[in-house]
């Protein structure tokens, strides 16, 4: 079934809502064809990827370019890419315009944001503009140096309002949906009930509406996985393995053998008459 923003929307309070990041078409396709409801391209790509420390440098032609090659391998998974760092933060028309090339170039069905109260303006803005928007609070990682590192958001009873109070904006600012990252369980269960738009949450509970996960972490191919991520595979392990067992077939004269290469009926005649 293709997935879009409204069948998106539809799932709250029905069946839990899937999400995985992808970077690259092949990922995108294994995870379209298993049913995923929607595919984030993250700028988490600047960590998993690009090999940053964080996602503050991930740029908008970065974005692009991964978004557009995820594109191409997606048939029916809602597609939402990340707007990265300062990308939304100066004014309203340049928030539009970048969200736009998302949309127009590299062929996202919507955007996410991080941030709450402060960012509701642009939420409202891309949403008069006909760009479907996820918001992102909690633990926003584009917020780091802020934050201090990549810590628990919600631990005290203002923290936890100022959360509720974001859920809230960034709702009324017409998002589609919100995700919910780093935040106690019981606190993402309370605003999940409480809100009329899904939650998506990571690593904040079971309680929300859907789950998503890092492709990498989900795959065992990252060497430290936050606390709230499940392996699901060891691929990293079995990529090492292979990459190993090249190195010493062909250090062995063991590959390529006979079976793959190529052979034509005249080539030893071919060979004689070569100079």
């Amino acid at each position: 079934m293709k997935n879009t923003v409204s069948t998106f929307r539809a799932q709250k309070g029905l069946d839990k809502l899937t999400m995985v990041t992808a970077y690259d078409a092949m990922t995108a396709r294994y995870v379209d064809e298993c049913g995923i409801h929607a595919i984030l391209v993250g700028d988490s790509l600047g960590m998993v990827v690009l090999g940053l420390d964080d996602t503050l440098s991930v740029t908008l032609d970065d974005m692009i370019h991964h978004c557009k090659a995820v594109a191409r391998g997606t048939r029916n998974a809602l597609l939402v890419c990340d707007m990265p760092f300062m990308t939304y933060h100066v004014n309203t028309d340049e928030t539009v315009r970048n969200a736009g090339r998302l949309i127009q170039e590299a062929r996202a069905h919507a955007v996410k944001l991080e941030g709450g109260v402060d960012f509701a303006g642009e939420v409202r803005a891309l949403t008069r503009a006909s760009i479907p928007v996820m918001g992102h609070i909690g633990l926003t990682p584009q917020s780091v140096l802020s934050f201090g590192g990549f810590k628990v958001q919600g631990k005290s009873i203002a923290a936890a309002q100022k959360i509720v109070d974001d859920a809230r904006a960034i709702q009324d600012a017409g998002a589609f949906s919100i995700v919910l990252e780093g935040i106690p369980a019981r606190l993402g269960g309370w605003i999940t009930k409480n809100l009329e738009i899904p939650t998506i949450g990571i690593g904040a509970g079971p309680d929300c509406d859907g789950q998503v996960l890092v492709v990498q972490d989900l795959l065992g191919i990252t060497e430290r996985s936050p606390k709230f991520v499940k392996r699901y595979g060891d691929v990293g392990s079995a990529m090492k393995q292979a990459f190993c067992a090249y190195k010493e077939d062909v250090q062995a004269g063991q590959f390529p053998d006979a079976s793959y290469s190529y052979n034509v009926e005249a080539e030893e005649e071919i060979i004689a008459h070569l100079k």
